[in-house]
């Protein structure tokens, strides 16, 4: 053997030492990362001992600091809560006050917001908006009477630290027995993760609208008659419109988890045959709408925003961004299944597991053809167009007496009065209709049951029967291609008017989506009643996803005094400006 051949064998060894150690380091690492609550193998939440990283009890401590975060090969800085991400559960009791020290260690601002819970507005945790922030250093102590319960969760309102890691899962018990009974309960929060860090991914996007687009249509679809046709295309892209942006970041760039496991870290979670399992579903993602599915076992919706809603039975729920769903799943005698959540756009998934024992790894699907955006998706109703021959819809006639007032053009301001074009605002959805009927994005043709807003209703009777004494319209404004978001046409930049309400007036909300891509639109301190169906029972909800092209309406009593942010939960959109102020005052006041 020459001194040659001995130096690379020991450089070889060496290697392979270090391969091991940074190994073993990774998952050592991992492990330390996600608390025990979330960690592979859990028995479910009910059945954890006093040591499960479960924080409760009336004065709990939180620390936000930073950390270095894995998964799926990518890796970077993550700002995290306690040391691990997710952060901490928080299991609390209806009717208890509650004291949380939020210590902020990071070299800048910071900042909790307790998403969907009723609290008075100077704990509602938004810097600007309704209290200073946490500056670095500080300590500040919210604390707030838990007033009614449910499935929430708690993230930064600073900055882009939500997408950093800065996120985690609250579960307020009932004070009485609890009305949804389970046998086992596991929560799984959903997140997106990429090494590029949110400011970077707002360059690029306000570079190129579709940056991190990696399946848009080719010449090669157009030749084997896939997506749409010539003329089509021809017609989408004269408007500058991509019938295939649906996410604005994807999984080019994105690893998609489930309780901070991506898919080959197979987050698991246990079953016994026969158990009535409620899972806790939460959607933390900063970008990503997920489809959600246990494939082979029905879905029984029971609980929404943390609201509980009288069940009903489906297959597939698309859960938007910052929307909250329970589940009830009676897992059968097969020894595992696939816990399923697919990105709206198609570009990745992650799967988890439900098992009768550690180890298994359920059956992944194939990712199924990404959607592609119709007409409908632009604001024009088929319904009342004028159709040519071969179905397809002839834009150069106009539409039919039933629509008459409506304009066709994606450009015509009359269509949304007091909103101004400009280089923010470049298309108006010429006959946005309500849509809360409608299989949202990209599930309109698969060939099993999908929930719709329109299925939920309230499991009590809502406490308001007021028909509301006024209505506001508020418009969803964008332009696209050049990454600028807003409300009514402003950016939050711009220092708007708040949307003022008299404290305790019912007012109706139209949310008008002028953009072909769906809004996750988040009130601050208020449950609302999506207007489907007759009254009494309307599903109430803190978030409604907005479909491309039409509207949403709900019923708000303004019953919560103060100041309270109102925006779209995709998080560089509220970023860029798709956000406002909401005003609650009382008779007399400023």
């Amino acid at each position: 053997m020459t001194p040659h051949d001995t130096f690379d064998r020991s450089l070889l060894e060496r290697r392979r030492f270090l391969a091991l150690g940074g190994a073993l380091a990774g998952s050592l690492g991992l492990a330390g990362a996600v608390p025990v609550w979330a960690r592979s193998g859990t028995s479910g939440i009910r059945h954890a001992s006093n040591a499960s990283g479960v924080l409760s009890g009336n004065s709990i401590a939180l620390q936000i600091g930073e950390s270095h975060f894995a998964t799926g090969g990518r890796s970077g800085h993550a700002v995290t809560v306690n040391g691990t991400l997710p952060a901490p559960l928080l299991r609390l009791r209806e009717g208890q006050t509650v004291r949380i020290a939020v210590t902020n260690h990071l070299k800048v601002q910071s900042s909790i917001h307790w998403h969907g819970l009723l609290v008075p507005f100077q704990m509602d945790g938004v810097p600007g908006v309704s209290f200073p922030g946490i500056d670095p250093g500080e300590t500040f102590v919210y604390e707030f009477p838990l007033t009614h319960s449910g499935t929430f969760w708690y993230h930064s309102h600073s900055g882009m630290q939500e997408a950093e890691g800065l996120f985690g899962p609250i579960v307020i018990d009932p004070a009485d027995a609890d009305p949804i009974a389970c046998d086992r309960e596991h929560v799984l929060v959903l997140s997106d993760w990429s090494p590029i860090h949110p400011h970077e991914q707002m360059r690029r996007l306000k570079m190129q609208g579709g940056y991190f687009n990696r399946q848009r249509q080719t010449l090669s679809g157009l030749l084997a008659g896939k997506d749409q046709s010539l003329a089509d295309r021809l017609a989408w892209a004269q408007m500058r419109m991509d019938a295939t942006d649906i996410s604005d970041v994807t999984g080019s760039t994105y690893s998609f988890l489930i309780n901070g496991h991506g898919q080959a870290e197979n987050w698991t979670g246990l079953f016994r045959p026969g158990e009535k399992v409620r899972l806790r579903v939460i959607n933390a993602s900063s970008m990503t709408n997920f489809n959600f599915r246990v494939p082979g076992l029905p879905l029984t919706v029971v609980a929404a925003d943390g609201n509980p809603v009288q069940p009903v039975e489906t297959d597939e729920v698309q859960i938007a961004i910052a929307e909250t769903y329970d589940f009830i799943v009676e897992p059968g005698t097969a020894e595992s299944y696939g816990v399923i959540a697919e990105a709206i756009d198609r570009s990745g998934q992650v799967r988890a597991t439900l098992a009768q024992r550690p180890g298994l790894i359920a059956e992944t699907p194939r990712l199924r053809a990404r959607p592609v955006l119709t007409m409908r998706d632009m604001g024009m109703d088929m319904s009342g167009m004028e159709m040519g021959e071969d179905g397809a819809i002839d834009l150069s006639k106009p539409a039919e007496t039933s629509m008459s007032g409506h304009s066709m053009s994606m450009r015509d301001p009359s269509v949304a009065p007091g909103v101004k074009m400009g280089p923010g605002v470049a298309t108006l959805s010429p006959m946005p209709v309500d849509r809360l009927a409608d299989r949202p994005t990209g599930l309109e043709a698969v060939d099993h049951r999908v929930l719709t807003y329109a299925d939920l209703r309230a499991r009590k009777t809502n406490p308001d029967p007021r028909v509301p004494s006024r209505q506001v319209d508020v418009h969803l404004t964008a332009n696209m291609e050049r990454y600028m978001w807003s409300m009514d046409g402003k950016a939050m930049s711009e220092n708007p008017d708040p949307i003022p309400f008299r404290l305790g007036e019912r007012v109706r909300v139209n949310l008008v989506n002028d953009t072909m891509m769906p809004h996750p639109i988040h009130l601050h301190g208020h449950f609302f009643e999506l207007v489907s169906g007759e009254p009494g029972h309307r599903a109430r909800k803190h978030t409604v996803n907005v479909l491309p092209g039409g509207k949403v309406s709900f019923d708000l009593t303004a019953d919560a005094e103060g100041d309270w942010a109102f925006h779209c939960h995709m998080l560089l959109h509220m970023h860029a400006g798709m956000m406002r102020v909401v005003t609650v005052r009382r008779e007399g006041q400023g």
